[in-house]
């Protein structure tokens, strides 16, 4: 498994956050990782552009169709299984955002459907609780859809752009590098192919050059390092939404041989953008 860790961040009008999420455990560990999540979430949430509410896409919520939610109180989402009593008692009490939502339905029109089947799960908490800690912006998740080719994706981030001007945060929660079926636990690094798509992906963000960014799979490292697509997606869903800002990674980290964290923020060119391996935010 690789995990690569971190993000990008785009800052005009509102933000737009690409963030990794890795391992559900990151909501309880206490490091580099989370300190550098609670310094952007301190940063978005002090700005001038503080966003009234958030637009998660999480890939978590990977469903052949895009749906997005109106319930006024999310439930939480445990989705995982197997991990210690204590993440499963830890609290992320968000609330939601009718507004965001039929903001949304009116941008998107026959192509979303209103669905609160499910709920807020871990690929956004665990990162939120850090970020967002205390849940003090609403929230609102939408499906990663999984009948849609990349360019779809990104065609969809940039139908919902205009969020941005109505003081939205559109954040996105994956990773460039997620292979489960290939940990290497005595890679905690990364291992040269995850680094090198990793990077590879993170340096066409910073340039702009997007085209190598959608059409991953013609890396010659895709294979390994986006075996299934649900991760890698929600990228794309926030460069869409970025437009022409620019990206700076954060976070820029792997581990596990094959997981990454990444992280992209977008918004105002004076605002800066940072980027890891599995968490991204854009600018």
């Amino acid at each position: 498994m690789v995990l690569c860790k971190g993000g990008f961040i785009i800052m005009k009008k509102t933000p737009v956050i690409f963030t990794g999420h890795g391992s559900p455990m990151l909501a309880i560990d206490e490091n580099d990782l989370t300190r550098e999540m609670q310094r952007v979430g301190t940063d978005v949430l002090t700005s001038e552009d503080r966003p009234k509410a958030i637009l998660a896409i999480s890939a978590h919520w990977y469903v052949p169709g895009t749906y997005i939610q109106s319930a006024e109180k999310p439930r939480q989402i445990y989705d995982m299984y197997g991990f210690p009593e204590e993440l499963y008692q830890l609290q992320y009490p968000a609330k939601g955002c009718p507004e965001l939502t039929q903001d949304v339905c009116q941008l998107l029109g026959n192509d979303v459907t209103i669905d609160d089947s499910w709920g807020i799960d871990h690929g956004t908490w665990s990162v939120m609780v850090h970020m967002f800690p205390d849940a003090p912006v609403p929230v609102v998740q939408l499906s990663v859809n999984s009948t849609f080719t990349p360019e779809q994706c990104f065609e969809l981030g940039q139908k919902l752009a205009p969020l941005r001007e109505e003081g939205y945060l559109i954040w996105a929660s994956g990773n460039i590098v997620h292979n489960l079926r290939r940990v290497e636990w005595n890679k905690r690094g990364g291992s040269e192919a995850a680094k090198h798509f990793n990077q590879d992906i993170v340096d066409n963000v910073i340039k702009g050059n997007l085209d190598a960014v959608i059409h991953y799979e013609n890396h010659e490292h895709a294979a390994y390092a986006v075996p299934t697509p649900e991760h890698y997606l929600p990228l794309l869903y926030c460069l869409g939404a970025a437009g022409t800002d620019k990206a700076t990674p954060f976070n820029n980290t792997c581990t596990l041989g094959i997981h990454g964290y990444d992280r992209i923020r977008t918004g105002r060119k004076k605002r800066a953008c940072r980027m890891t391996t599995s968490p991204f935010l854009s600018c």
